[in-house]
């Protein structure tokens, strides 16, 4: 077991609103299990991920992990703007204890923006940002990867590339996966849950958690018909 949820429970607050994305969940992530996280817009799939990360807290509960952990794998990676890319890699390599010189080979080859490597992040296209993010949340290795809608950005040809390498990586890891990409959740995934309500309902097949997913989002369907 990697992950275990304790009756974890998240409220968003804003004047005149209170929003339940979590109501004690209480769950397990097996070990190595590649999870599909499925639930409407607005359901608290990312406040999941950031709490299972320690980058957001909980209201109350406490989320129990054993091995490495990523940060939230995403195309919004939260770089420094006035720092080059290299820079923030450095800065990375240093954080996590891995070597700098070898962490900034596999990004600069897998991302291939060339020269803009040394410019500020801050000029970069939304798709240079993706190719750097995308390349970093690689580089490093852990036992379960968290990922936030991960191939989304990109063409066909940096999907493709970014789905072989995360396969490759799940070779010897787990990971909980946030997309709206149902063909790829079947591709990759082996278990799913949906997350409705502040309720985590766990399935051990990913097609099951899709069937699930879809019933629940069928009077969002009728709505907008």
């Amino acid at each position: 077991m990697s992950i275990r949820l304790e009756r974890l429970t998240k409220v968003h607050r804003a004047p005149g609103l209170r929003t339940v994305v979590a109501n004690h969940i209480s769950a397990e992530f097996p070990d190595r299990a590649v999870v599909a996280l499925l639930g409407r817009n607005g359901a608290g799939k990312t406040s999941l991920l950031q709490m299972i990360a320690g980058t957001m807290r909980p209201t109350s509960g406490v989320v129990h992990r054993a091995g490495t952990l990523s940060w939230p794998v995403g195309f919004r990676g939260g770089f420094h703007g006035d720092l080059s890319g290299a820079q923030n890699l450095r800065f990375v390599a240093r954080t996590y204890g891995v070597p700098t010189a070898s962490l900034i080979e596999f990004v600069a080859d897998f991302a291939a923006i060339g020269a803009h490597l040394h410019q500020p992040v801050r000029n970069y296209s939304a798709g240079m940002r993706a190719r750097l993010a995308f390349g970093l949340s690689m580089a490093i290795r852990f036992d379960t990867y968290l990922v936030d809608e991960v191939t989304g950005v990109g063409d066909a040809a940096f999907r493709a590339r970014s789905e072989a390498l995360f396969l490759d990586r799940l070779k010897h890891s787990g990971a909980i996966v946030v997309s709206h990409q149902l063909p790829l959740l079947r591709r990759i995934c082996t278990a799913g849950a949906v997350l409705e309500g502040g309720q985590l309902h766990w399935h051990g097949n990913v097609e099951e958690a899709i069937n699930h997913h879809r019933e629940v989002m069928q009077p969002v369907w009728r709505a907008s018909a």
